[in-house]
Parts: C-alpha cells; structure tokens; sequence
C-alpha cells in the first residue's frame, strides 16, 4: 500500500511543480508559497478532523513536537527555495535538481538513522544523481 500512496504523491508532485511554474507568472515566490501554503494547511486540517484525528494532538510527545516543528520549518524553507528556483528557472529542471533530494535523503538515513546501506540503493542513488547531472547539463 505505501507503494500507491507514494506513487500517487510523485503524481500530485510533478502536477505541482506544472501548475505553480504557470500560476507564479508575474507574482512574487515568497507570496505564492504562503498562498500554496494556506490551501496545504487547510486541506491538512480538513484531513484530521474528517478523519476524527484531533483528539491525539494531546497524546504527541515533547521530542514528535520538536522534530514535526522542525520538519515543518525545512519544508517551509524548502518551498520557499522550490518557489524561487521555479520562478527562475525552466521547470524541468529546478524538478531535476529538487529530486536529488532523494539522493540526499539516502545519505541523511544512512548517517543519522543508521538505516541500511544496501549495493543496491547505492546504485539507484549513483544512478539518480548522474541522471540530474544529465538532465541540468
């Protein structure tokens, strides 16, 4: 199942980074990610209480609400940056580049989760990172 899901989320993703290089035409990035924002917020919302989840924001630890807070302000840092990137550059690429993200990531569980280094996701890493090369070149 987590599969679909982030398989749908790549979907969603690349609509993303289309729909806002059109609608951030002659507006400035910093306000579109604050009006991208606001509808991320009030969906998120939506979510919880549709889903009847609201009753467990007391039961979430000091350290989740540390490391959810600081994950939301990389994310706000990371759009804001995104924004930037797409108001200025050609779509494609900006997307390339954001995408080593994923190469990143690899390297950030490895060191700081002590997740495992296998032959193969070192490949797919390698490969990911040569392909963006190859796609910003």
């Amino acid at each position: 199942m987590w599969f679909i899901f982030a398989l749908l989320s790549a979907v969603f993703a690349a609509f993303t980074s289309i729909l806002a290089k059109v609608g951030i035409d002659g507006v400035n990035s910093n306000l579109a990610t604050a009006i991208r924002t606001v509808v991320v917020v009030v969906m998120a919302w939506g979510m919880v209480f549709l889903t009847h989840a609201q009753g467990g924001i007391s039961d979430i630890s000091r350290k989740s609400w540390i490391f959810l807070i600081l994950s939301g302000l990389a994310t706000g840092i990371s759009w804001l940056c995104y924004y930037k990137a797409l108001q200025i550059g050609e779509a494609y690429k900006v997307v390339s580049v954001d995408k080593l993200s994923v190469v990143i990531t690899f390297v950030l569980a490895f060191v700081l989760l002590h997740e495992e280094f296998t032959p193969k996701a070192l490949i797919g890493c390698i490969l990911i990172g040569l392909g963006t090369i190859i796609m910003v070149l």
